[in-house]
């Protein structure tokens, strides 16, 4: 059982694909740091050596990861927001913020759609 970040890795999962169960590494990350290390994609989780464990650690919180990385991200929008840019605008409205149509899609984004008493759909001008 192998915890790196605060994360218990899945242990009959090969390392190059349990990694990617922290937040904010991904297959192109976990992938460079394995490199790095010189450890073998192909190595389960649980197999590993506990002086790899200890590299692999210590190379991961190297990164920004878990709560380091919710943090910035939240507040990068945050700092959008108070300096008044389109993109800060469409955040704070939960708008996408990246060009997408907005007026019949975006559902993922602006939640269900909201209809009038009479149950028929409501189209709203965003």
């Amino acid at each position: 059982m192998l915890r790196i970040s605060g994360v218990v890795l899945p242990g009959q999962k090969r390392i190059e694909i349990s990694l990617t169960a922290i937040k904010g590494i991904g297959r192109s990350l976990s992938r460079t740091i394995l490199k790095e290390l010189s450890v073998d994609f192909n190595t389960k989780s649980d197999a590993l050596s506990e002086d790899d464990q200890a590299r692999l650690r210590a190379r991961v919180e190297k990164e920004l990861t878990e709560g380091e990385l919710t943090r910035k991200v939240s507040l990068d929008i945050k700092r959008l927001q108070d300096i008044g840019t389109w993109r800060g605008y469409r955040h704070r409205r939960k708008l996408p913020a990246r060009g997408q149509s907005s007026r019949r899609n975006a559902r993922t984004k602006r939640g269900k759609k909201k209809t009038g008493l009479s149950g028929r759909t409501v189209l709203t001008k965003t």
